[in-house]
């Protein structure tokens, strides 16, 4: 759905190597992706969900270990820019993912959800605002 731009192209092959590090685990990745002002709000007015860069890695940490593969794949619906430049990437992700149960066994769970990602440009590079 996003229209076929050098721009845009620009933006999901970002985007591609963010959905690349989530399905490997790549933690130390993503974390270099996090932009210092890193800020997610979990889009609720509670605060006890929020993070900032520092709670963005014990989160990946964390969500990581208990997953044994993940699976993630993404469906571009729009990519804009904000009022601070900021670049919005609009997505629909379906993640799938294997969870090792008390069961002793592995089950493959999925969500499929829509989110977006705020990016900045740093230099030639982007990074992630928010949306991880």
């Amino acid at each position: 759905q996003v229209e076929d731009s050098d721009f845009n192209r620009e933006v999901i092959a970002y985007c591609e190597d963010y959905r690349h590090a989530v399905e490997r685990r790549n933690t130390p990745l993503l974390l270099s992706m996090a932009d210092a002002k890193y800020y997610e709000d979990g889009a609720t007015i509670d605060t006890s969900d929020d993070l900032d860069r520092a709670g963005l890695e014990a989160y990946l940490k964390g969500r990581f270990s208990e997953a044994t593969a993940i699976r993630y794949e993404i469906f571009y619906r729009d990519i804009s820019i904000g009022r601070n430049n900021q670049i919005f990437v609009d997505y629909t992700y379906s993640a799938s993912y294997k969870v090792h149960t008390r069961g002793d066994e592995d089950v493959w769970r999925r969500r499929v959800a829509d989110n977006r990602l705020e990016l900045v440009r740093d230099g030639h590079k982007y990074r992630i605002l928010s949306g991880m």
